[in-house]
């Protein structure tokens, strides 16, 4: 499969052939042979070039991911014996990355000095099958797909507004209250349009509404410190904007619904450098949270 794979890609056996170090006539005995397993034609051959059949262009696309895999099977069982390196390539959702992560991106990196690192803090959702990136952060509830989500964290909430906005607007006593307040929403999130708010066995699911919908935690949080409106927020992200009394808890006895952060892969059968980074992040992120230690370290 391997060297039918490289014939593919060359779309020649005489480039493969230069390519893998395997002689002409062994390939072509080899993929004859894996022709005749199958009982079809995986190439039409001519004097001048190889072209994929239809059937070969299938077998193609179905044993890209079957090769790599195996390969990263054998890489992994390699590097048990040595020490992670080379790029890693990682998705983070920049308010997430800048306010929480940063701290354990860098005690990761101490810990692992053989490795490198590509990473990309850009708003879009990358796609894990095409673009060049091993795993992806990403917050809150997650649709299904056929990536593997790794939960790393659970991220408490609250409501938090600034004092303006309470002074003009008045504060809210109860959570039916909020149904006539601005309130600033998650665009990407599901059932941004209702929160779900908990004190104790108590349970209120409240329609939200408000001039802004947006899709960074972190404007929403600057929008609710410029007196915009009552925020869903993380509660270890905004620490520093209830310290210099920017925020105030809105509702303090009510909890919001905690956010979950996954880490998405495209497959179980990682490289070292990335399962350790998923399992440094499971280890130390939500420690951070349980502990309420922040920054996290």
């Amino acid at each position: 499969m391997e060297l039918f794979m490289e014939v593919g890609k060359a779309m020649s056996f005489r480039g493969a052939s230069a390519a893998i170090g395997v002689p002409i006539a062994t390939l072509s005995r080899r993929i004859s042979r894996l022709e005749k397993h199958i009982g079809l034609r995986l190439f039409n051959r001519t004097t001048r070039k190889v072209e994929l059949t239809e059937a070969g262009q299938a077998y193609f696309e179905r044993c890209k991911r079957i090769v790599e895999d195996a390969r990263l099977a054998h890489e992994q069982l390699g590097e048990m014996l040595a020490r992670p390196n080379g790029v890693l390539r990682a998705s983070l959702p920049v308010d997430l990355a800048v306010d929480f992560l940063a701290p354990l991106i860098s005690q990761f990196a101490r810990d692992y000095p053989e490795i490198r690192f590509e990473l990309d803090l850009t708003p879009r959702r990358v796609d894990l099958a095409s673009d060049p990136v091993d795993v992806a952060i990403r917050m809150g509830p997650q649709p299904d797909s056929n990536l593997i989500a790794r939960q790393i964290a659970s991220l408490p909430c609250g409501l938090y507004a600034s004092p303006r906005y309470l002074e003009r607007n008045g504060v809210p006593a109860h959570p039916d209250e909020l149904a006539v307040h601005e309130c600033l929403r998650m665009s990407a999130a599901s059932n941004g349009g209702a929160w779900a708010l908990r004190r104790g066995d108590a349970v209120a699911t409240m329609a939200v509404s408000g001039r802004f919908s947006l899709n960074s935690v972190g404007m929403i949080r600057r929008l609710a410190g410029l007196g915009m409106g009552i925020a869903r927020l993380p509660s270890l992200l905004v620490a520093a904007d209830l310290a210099n009394g920017t925020l105030q808890r809105v509702l303090p006895e009510w909890t919001a619904s905690a956010v979950p952060a996954y880490a998405l892969t495209q497959t179980r059968l990682l490289p070292a450098k990335t399962q350790r980074f998923i399992d440094f992040l499971q280890e130390h992120a939500q420690r951070a949270v349980d502990d309420g230690e922040w920054p996290p370290r």
